[in-house]
């Protein structure tokens, strides 16, 4: 018999006579506190680390999948800042790489790769990857049917402009491949069991598009872009989940700028049949804006990085989504973000109360959170970079004497579908530090999670050569890192 960890509550999730919180309610920085008694701190034991890419230079922003029809089959990809992706495919659990450097030639079948990849794997065995390309401004799509050996393209989506929609004041996106011209900026990706949707910010707007899926390398036609109705003016940083009904929701941080910025969420309840999005509802405000500089991420900044997650399992919490973002509370110091949580049982009309998932009280950033359910099972789990063992005191935790500027990589999980979690763990087995990778990117904008089979992999960017394979040496150049988390 497998013991599970012991679990906190989230006492913020009290649902209201109508079945849960308005999202309008919840003021800003408001949040539920996880609470830590009688439970340990951590897992005893860190989990295995992998340096993924162990190459010169550094890896930054980062993907990962895990093949839902074979779970020890995993791919894992980084940005290179500027030109082509990284790429490592394992079939044994991340004991052994395959390791490569994909999408360099602008005749190539990939193109000129610039960035923003991102990996969903279907229950047919199709691994989908959207990416930005140095040639244009359009959405790229790409599918593998080989277990990430191989990839071909799947489309090209092009962004187009909204009527009566422009960018808000002050909005610049992070990148504008295309200068004078619709330009796509950060897309996403999502399955659901028989289709795959992209959303992307576009010019003064959020767009997605679907394709249907019926098997192994078989698919239909991407749909017209559509876009979310937005009379706020569109933001950016977005993501998109699928539902077990083929719905789809896109969520985006906008950028009302003074200080607080908002996180919406809009549905299409029909999927890839006629209809098209709703009027974008609140899920949350933020104090994080869309380039908070943190010294653990000085340059590059960070933003509120919300991430989606839909339950589709069937099982006693299928229809759930789930949602993460990252919240700056003041109260313990300027640079304190933290992880929130929330959830939504009717399509994201109303949400759960915001719950802190960081509980370590230090004041210190957590940010770039990742989100993920186990298709298999229904339980969710969350990572994130975490600063909260830099004192700067030269303690554990401490590469340079400088607090707050030293990240790892935590971590927690539910079995419950989010109302309780197991205490927050430690998954890096190093600290990493940023700025003396000198970059100027730093750990980019965001990264991601995989689960599947009880098998959690997050991933993240590593400079503390903790498996001694980086060939830069410790605190130099960031390596793309993964662990092995079983989740019992």
């Amino acid at each position: 018999m497998t013991t599970r960890l012991p679990r906190i509550m989230i006492s913020g999730t009290v649902l209201a006579t109508a079945g849960l919180l308005s999202p309008a309610a919840v003021p800003v920085g408001a949040a539920a506190h996880t609470s830590t008694a009688h439970a340990p701190a951590t897992r005893a034991v860190i989990p295995p680390n992998f340096d993924v890419s162990a190459r010169h230079g550094n890896e930054a922003e980062n993907d990962i999948a895990i093949n839902p029809t074979k779970p020890s089959n995993i791919v894992a990809m980084s940005t290179l800042n500027g030109t082509g992706l990284f790429e490592g495919v394992s079939f044994d659990g991340g004991k052994s790489w395959t390791r490569k450097v994909i999408g360099t030639s602008r005749n190539g079948p990939l193109g000129l790769i610039c960035c923003d990849e991102q990996l969903a794997w279907d229950r047919f065995g199709d691994l989908w990857m959207t990416y930005l390309v140095n040639t244009n401004g359009n959405t790229w799509v790409a599918l593998s049917t080989d277990g990430g050996l191989t990839f071909t393209k799947a489309a090209e989506i092009v962004p187009t402009s909204s009527p009566g929609s422009k960018p808000p004041p002050g909005y610049r996106p992070r990148r504008l491949n295309n200068p004078g011209k619709i330009s796509a900026d950060q897309p996403s990706i999502a399955v659901g069991k028989g289709s795959v949707w992209v959303s992307y910010t576009g010019p003064g707007v959020i767009q997605a598009a679907g394709a249907r899926v019926t098997g192994l390398g078989k698919f239909g036609p991407f749909s017209k872009p559509e876009s979310v109705p937005t009379s706020h003016g569109s933001g950016d940083f977005g993501d998109t989940a699928v539902g077990p009904a083929g719905q789809v929701m896109v969520t985006y941080q906008d950028f009302s700028g003074k200080g607080k910025s908002s996180i919406y969420t809009a549905l299409d309840a029909n999927g890839l049949a006629a209809g098209g999005f709703t009027q974008p509802r609140l899920l949350a405000r933020t104090r994080v804006l869309g380039f908070d500089p943190i010294p653990a991420q000085p340059h590059r900044t960070i933003d509120a990085e919300a991430n989606l997650a839909w339950d589709y399992s069937g099982g006693p919490h299928s229809g759930r989504v789930y949602a993460v973002w990252t919240q700056e509370t003041p109260v313990l110091g300027e640079n304190n973000t933290d992880i929130m949580f929330q959830y939504s049982d009717d399509n994201g009309a109303t949400w759960t109360h915001p719950a802190l998932l960081n509980t370590d009280h230090s004041g210190n950033s957590q940010f770039n959170p990742a989100i993920a359910v186990d298709q298999s099972t229904g339980d969710v789990a969350v990572s994130w970079y975490d600063c909260r063992n830099d004192s700067g005191v030269g303690a554990a935790g401490d590469t340079d004497w400088i607090p707050n500027d030293d990240m790892q990589v935590w971590a927690t999980y539910s079995f419950d579908g989010g109302v309780s979690f197991a205490p927050n763990f430690r998954v890096s087995a190093g600290t990493s530090n940023a700025p003396d990778a000198h970059s100027g990117f730093d750990y980019g904008d965001y990264t991601h999670a995989a689960f599947a089979d009880h098998l959690f992999y997050p991933a993240w960017s590593d400079n503390s050569n903790s498996a001694h394979q980086n060939p830069d040496g410790t605190h130099h150049q960031l390596d793309l890192f993964t662990a092995k988390v079983v989740i019992p």
